[in-house]
């Protein structure tokens, strides 16, 4: 039996099958038992739908419920032989089919479906709905697949005195009696079922309004009660301000949703979820205590991904699981290029570099590792792959593409994506097919060769030098790990950097393309060698990068000195790529981090990079050193700490690290 696991090929036929017309919930948070934790709610739902084969059968989903009523066109069904399995079954479809099913269903404690929080502060409830990948159909009964969009229309019941929030602006309740109250909902625009949502309880509200290039949209801010001195409500206004200025700019689409609503919620098992309109994110992004700047980075980040989701995501939907990838990896690129381009935190590449590409590079090197575009054959397939290749490598990679075809001709083939595929469903060849059409670049082979295969290349310099100390030959050598042999084209940007009067300065860069086993780079030859050849300058290229002999040596004794704070992030990367790989000592790169990390700018690098050395010592010295580095290693963390500016972030994180 399925189970609660739906396959590609089900959800495939079911929407040859079907059209849904409209979604109309009816909740009920005011009913059920709560002392038998965590209780339960009534749902009933009211679907409307075509079906191309009359006289055909399909299934809704509904799971963890008891159904009381099934009625499809106007006949009732028993609930005791049509459920099971967390399945309704429909049989003898019409043309136009209406199916009504009232249930009970119930409360989540682990973030599934509708979570349910009594808060231990002051005991106040708080209830939010958390829906992807499969789980609106633990709160309402579904046809749960992205490509069957429908406008849903839902109407809540709960106590007086809460509030009630959704994808549509939340109307003024109506007094129902005993103490509840009735919201009803505007319709939605059409939606996929996993990005609605329902917040309710006795959270506190703070409204804004920004005024932006297409009109007036709606601003809330939602938090619970026992958190309202720590909601920076005017930081998270700004924040959001920017970046709805920014994507309504360069996607040339406006917000497509009204209102937008950013509710803080507890105990959230994710990051934050693009609920179309109704974003949740989990509440220790409001700070309770003293954090860094990566922390305020990472928040604004996490704010900006969830928005570029309201255009890649809900306004235009992928059309089944494999394209996950696509979905994250998009509004990863996206919420960092918006950040460079609209707030102060202009260097977020660089933590992206230092902390979110490290990850991908480590978890493509594990056994584990698997294509970007992996293939999603049911949800079970799709739920282990929120890691480190979906998020951070697809985002690198889409960084790369972006480099492949220009970045004005990227947005531009965006534009007209989302013009094209408004409300609708989508897979990645559409979005190939629109930037082909805006770069004039073949990019089918590009994504074969980035998308359908796994593992990291290698990219180290090859050259010979002239009596005088100039190239007399260089070339790039790609390499790849021999059960991942797959060698891929790579936009590369090679630095040469100079010691200048105590400093490492840059003298010249160059982009070119890379392929294969080796690529001459006749504009070279000639060149002076410098302190410090960096090869993938400007992080565009998704590898591993080795440092030669002279370059790691400069890399060892000034990396200080190197203003450039991305730059300084390679050098970083390659060092730690380099002692994983047993081609740098655990010793020297010990030594590294604490000659150059008291001086470091970038805050990712700050709080991360010590967790690099402290794995060197402790895992990849040998034995009979071991002792040795560790106390080198602690001895020097805690001079570091001492010689901290007092209240500083590099305080705080050296004694975190200590």
């Amino acid at each position: 039996m399925p189970g609660t696991n739906l396959t590609r090929d089900e959800a495939a036929t079911r929407a040859s099958l079907l059209d849904v017309t409209s979604y109309a919930i009816d909740l009920d948070l005011t009913t059920g038992a709560l002392s038998d934790s965590p209780g339960t709610f009534g749902s009933t739902t009211t679907i409307r739908f075509t079906c191309t084969e009359p006289g055909a059968e399909t299934f809704a989903d509904l799971v963890d419920a008891t159904v009381h009523e099934i009625t499809l066109n106007g006949r009732s069904i028993d609930p005791a032989t049509a459920y099971a399995d967390s399945r309704i079954a429909l049989t003898d479809l019409a043309a136009d089919n209406e199916l009504v099913v009232r249930a009970d269903c119930t409360y989540s404690r682990t973030g599934e479906g509708l979570h349910r929080f009594v808060d231990p502060a002051d005991d106040r409830v708080y209830t939010y709905s958390q829906f992807e990948v499969p789980d609106a159909r633990r709160v309402y009964t579904t046809f749960e697949q992205p490509d069957l969009k429908a406008p849903f229309t839902f109407t809540v019941t709960a106590p007086e005195g809460w509030k009630v929030v959704s994808n549509s602006p939340s109307p003024e309740p109506e007094p129902a009696g005993d103490g509840k109250a009735v919201w009803r909902f505007a319709p939605t625009k059409p939606l996929s079922t996993y990005v609605t949502a329902i917040v309710a309880g006795e959270y506190h509200e703070v409204q804004h309004v920004y005024h932006g290039k297409y009109g007036d949209i709606p601003l809330g801010h939602y938090c619970r009660q026992s958190l309202v001195e720590h909601l920076d409500v005017d930081e998270l206004v700004k924040v959001t301000e920017q970046g709805f200025g920014y994507f309504e700019d360069a996607f040339d689409y406006p917000y497509p949703f009204g209102k937008y609503d950013q509710l803080y919620v507890p105990e959230y098992n994710m990051g934050a979820m693009e609920n179309a309109g109704c974003v949740t994110l989990r509440d220790e992004y409001l700070p309770r205590s003293r954090q860094d700047r990566a922390f305020y980075e990472f928040r604004v980040e996490v704010i900006l991904h969830e928005m570029a989701h309201m255009w890649f995501g809900d306004l235009v939907t992928m059309k089944w699981w494999d394209d996950l990838w696509l979905n994250e990896s998009f509004a990863e690129w996206a919420c960092y290029h918006a950040a460079v381009e609209a707030t102060e935190f202009t260097e977020v590449w660089t933590g992206f570099t230092n902390a979110r590409k490290n990850w991908a590079y480590r978890q493509d090197q594990l056994p584990s590792t698997h294509p970007i575009a992996a293939d999603n054959v049911d949800l079970r397939a799709v739920e282990v792959n929120f890691d480190g290749i979906t998020y951070a490598k697809g985002a690198s990679v889409l960084k790369q593409l972006v480099a492949w075809v220009g970045l004005e001709n990227f947005l531009v083939g965006v534009r007209d994506y989302f013009k094209a595929h408004e409300f609708g469903n989508t897979e990645f060849s559409d979005l190939l097919a629109a930037l082909e059409k805006s770069s004039g670049r073949d990019l089918d082979s590009w994504a074969q060769e980035w998308l359908q295969t796994s593992g990291v290349n290698t990219l180290a310099a090859e050259f010979e030098l002239a009596e005088d100390g100039t190239y007399s030959s260089f070339a790039v050598r790609q390499s790849a790990h021999p059960d991942f042999p797959t060698l891929r084209r790579h936009r590369l940007g090679i630095g040469l950097y100079d010691a200048v009067d105590g400093r490492l300065v840059r003298r010249t860069s160059l982009e070119t393309d890379v392929s294969g086993e080796l690529t001459e780079v006749a504009e070279l030859v000639g060149q002076q060698q410098p302190d410090l050849l960096l090869l993938n300058e400007g992080d565009l290229a998704y590898a591993k990068i080795r440092l030669d002999e002279r370059s790691l040596a400069t890399v060892v004794g000034g990396l200080a000195t190197l203003d450039d704070s991305l730059a300084r992030a390679l050098c970083w990367g390659a060092a730690w790529d380099m002692t994983r790989d047993a081609e740098m000592s655990a010793t020297d790169f010990v030594a590294l981090v604490l000659s150059s990390i008291g001086s470091e700018t970038d805050a990712f690098g700050v709080s991360r990079i010590p967790g690099y050395a402290a794995l060197a010592s402790t895992l990849y010295t040998a034995p009979a050193h071991r002792d040795a580095v560790r106390a080198t290693w602690e001895q020097g963390l805690r001079t570091l700490l001492d010689a901290a500016e007092a209240g500083s972030d590099h305080q705080l994180s050296f004694a975190r690290a200590y």
